[in-house]
């Protein structure tokens, strides 16, 4: 047996110590147990979570916030509670715009009388009692039982049934708050995953040219995103997650699992082409293409938890929802991506679509090996242009406009964008912006003190500018808070009733009760969007620091290199400003968005910016350390600074872009869903993954390596001796 047959039977000497290699070729060789297993925690942890029925919600808290103390007030001296996810509301809204609803009473008011007898449908209030002006919009308000955790389709059509004989008469009835989130059409989930899954196999099939290898990472993706999802459920039924979580989840497990898998299976495929036995391959491709997943998934991963240095809870569990599906992904690559192709083995390339696929080309007749040459004989032009483009591209986000868009965000076709539309016709646009105010009565206060108190704040409130009416202020039975509802000039979305709130919270209140002994709140879901803002505001720099730090020592860490963890650091923080750019353009000017299925330009939503630049940031980090392994190995072999740069894009530049185009198309799938917020998430992530593997990885990236030549792997004396040794 010769010196490369033997090497090939007992294990490559490079890597038989590592934890890696010996882990993929434990998978293979057991590779019946290693799927059995999977299969086994699948089916496991989505019965659980079956069993355990946890819930989604979207309703927010900013603990310790004046809104929410206000919120938990009301919720505690009151049967209406104004905030609380464990209570599903609605409203139902009749209107007519030819008559007067008066002309059809009788008809609604059975109407109202059978919602109220529908199971679990708590109250519903007389719409006459909150009847427009021209008396032909009017209002019924409906609370559900407490053990109501979330309302579906059947409960909306058991309303519809309810006021059937209304809609015969002529008036027409719509939805609003979370009866109308359970009425309105909405594509699933699942029909952006198909797509995305669609057009990812398409890609792999050019990429690879065999429906076997194409297998592999479709199959592993799909099984890690079930696998994370039921993680997610069954934490759920102890946590409380968003309800744009799953989503999120599904679009993150998705893209990385597929992307994971495609450069373990590409890097297989080579090993194999060259004479190695599979299973020595599959332990060599998960002791090189497997470590760096590992390494990319932990850079997400620490991205994404990064958000939890937010202080808001909501945020920070959007990003552990991600975080799981990632967390399964990589698992995934290095026990179940390596136990399928040691079912593979040397038939990978069987079923072949395509003679000659993109991962068979060779390292020195490639165009990229060409155009990497090209490259490095003008680095500095390149870098200049790529990053003026970058600036350019940014640019939009110097107007951007943080705000809740709302019902706005959606078309005519939604109940709730009907039923806002006729309550702001009819009562006016401030009337959905309404803030509530409670008072927190000091003990010892008598009747007549407490009328003055209430009298003195109500026509303080009346002068405030922006304000159009404030009801009389009400003591609740146990005589703890007066509560008062004051409707503004200005809708939800303007910026002038964020003003408003900020002036009543932090002047009118204080100044007209801090003598008393009175503590006055602004609270209501309008109050806690602004509040939202204003925490996203002051948090954004913390999360961009923390994230920033925490990735780039990681890379350091890595690579064993200041400058090129600096360099990455520096690097995504342009190419992020780029997609925000874009995304500040679509939405928030209107360019193209008609496209995207938006009605019209609005803000963009608080917390998208920072979830997007966490996930951004960590996304970018893997590209990064795909590129940088290979070039490093290279430079490891004593390969020249500028042969090992030309090298790693050679070999990874068709790689890098297969990958980019399957993750691009699976972001940009969920446009397909109505949330704004996803639809946000889908477009700005879909932009960042395509930005980041073009110009920033094939252009940016090794012409900044080129210009810092041997510097890109200097490492002080100091610093060598304190940093941990992290080889495979």
């Amino acid at each position: 047996m010769n010196r490369d047959h033997e090497k090939q039977a007992t294990g490559d000497e490079r890597f038989v110590n590592s934890f890696f290699y010996r882990m993929g070729k434990w998978s293979a060789h057991r590779k019946w147990l290693v799927i059995l297993a999977w299969l086994v925690i699948l089916a496991g942890v989505n019965m659980g979570s079956s069993a355990l029925n946890g819930t989604f919600n979207a309703h927010l808290s900013l603990p310790n916030s004046p809104t929410q103390i206000g919120a938990n007030l009301i919720n505690s001296h009151t049967n209406q509670p104004i905030s609380n996810s464990n209570i599903q509301t609605g409203s139902v809204v009749f209107h007519v715009s030819d008559s007067t609803l008066m002309n059809q009473r009788s008809v609604i008011e059975k109407a109202v009388q059978s919602i109220s007898s529908i199971k679990n449908v708590k109250t519903a209030s007389d719409p006459f009692k909150t009847i427009s002006p021209n008396n032909q919009v009017a209002i019924s308000s409906i609370e559900y039982a407490s053990n109501v955790t979330t309302l579906t389709r059947s409960d909306a059509a058991a309303v519809d049934s309810a006021v059937s004989e209304a809609r015969e008469k002529g008036v027409s009835v719509d939805y609003g708050g979370d009866l109308g989130s359970a009425a309105s059409p909405s594509a699933k989930n699942a029909n952006s995953e198909i797509i995305g899954i669609g057009i990812a196999i398409l890609v792999l099939l050019f990429t690879f040219g065999s429906v076997l290898a194409t297998v592999v990472p479709i199959l592993s993706a799909v099984i890690g995103v079930f696998a994370g999802l039921g993680t997610l459920g069954i934490l759920s039924a102890w946590f409380q997650f968003p309800s744009e979580s799953p989503t999120i989840a599904v679009m993150m497990g998705l893209g990385v699992g597929i992307d994971y898998a495609l450069f373990l299976g590409t890097r297989f495929r080579q090993l194999v082409k060259n004479g190695v036995e599979p299973k020595e391959a599959v332990g060599q491709t998960v002791a090189t293409s497997g470590r760096a997943v590992v390494i990319a998934a932990i850079t997400v991963i620490i991205s994404l938890l990064g958000l939890y240095a937010s202080g808001i809870v909501f945020i920070g569990q959007l990003g552990l929802s991600a975080c799981i599906t990632v967390f399964v992904a990589a698992l995934s690559s290095i026990t179940l991506v390596p136990a399928l192709l040691g079912v593979a083995g040397r038939h990978i390339d069987k079923l072949k679509v395509r003679k000659y696929p993109v991962a068979e080309a060779s390292r020195e007749s490639t165009a990229w090996q060409r155009y990497g040459e090209k490259l490095s004989r003008h680095p500095a032009v390149y870098l200049a242009v790529a990053v003026v483009f970058l600036i350019i591209l940014a640019l939009p986000v110097i107007t951007i406009q943080i705000g809740n868009p709302g019902v706005h965000a959606t078309s005519s076709q939604y109940t709730q964008r009907r039923a806002s539309d006729a309550i702001d016709a009819g009562f006016g646009i401030g009337y959905q912006a309404q803030l509530a105010i409670a008072l927190k009565v000091p003990n010892g206060q008598t009747d007549s003190q407490i009328q003055s108190t209430a009298l003195s704040l109500r026509q303080s409130l009346l002068s405030t500018q922006g304000i159009q009416s404030v009801t009389p202020l009400q003591l609740t039975s146990d005589r703890a808070l007066l509560l008062s509802k004051a409707i503004p000039t200005t809708s939800s979305t303007d910026p002038a009733t964020a003003t408003l709130v900020h002036t009543l919270q932090n002047k009118i209140l204080p100044d007209q009760l801090s003598a008393k002994g009175y503590a006055g709140y602004v609270t209501g879901g309008v109050a806690s969007s602004f509040a939202l803002q204003e925490s996203v505001a002051s948090s954004l720099p913390i999360i961009i620091l923390v994230v920033v730090a925490t990735a780039v020592l990681f890379m350091l860490l890595t690579f064993r290199s200041p400058l090129l963890a600096i360099k990455a650091g520096v690097i995504n923080l342009l190419s992020i400003g780029a997609s925000y750019g874009v995304l500040v353009a679509v939405f928030q000017w209107g360019w193209g968005s008609s496209f995207i299925g938006m009605p019209e330009a609005v803000t963009i939503v608080p917390y998208v910016p920072m979830l997007m630049f966490a996930i951004i940031f960590g996304l970018s980090m893997d590209y990064e350390v795909f590129l940088l392994s290979r070039v490093r190995e290279s430079w490891m072999e004593g390969k020249s600074n500028s042969q090992s740069v030309i090298n790693g894009l050679s070999i990874t530049g068709r790689i890098i872009n297969c990958a980019a185009v399957i993750m691009a198309c699976v972001f940009l799938s969920f446009l397909l869903l109505p949330s704004a917020t996803i639809k946000m998430l889908s477009l700005g992530l879909g932009v960042s993954v395509i930005i980041d593997a073009t110009i920033v990885r094939l252009v940016i990236v090794p012409c900044a390596m080129f210009l810092f030549s041997r510097a890109n792997w200097w490492t002080p004396r100091w610093l060598d001796r304190i940093l941990p040794h992290l080889e495979p």
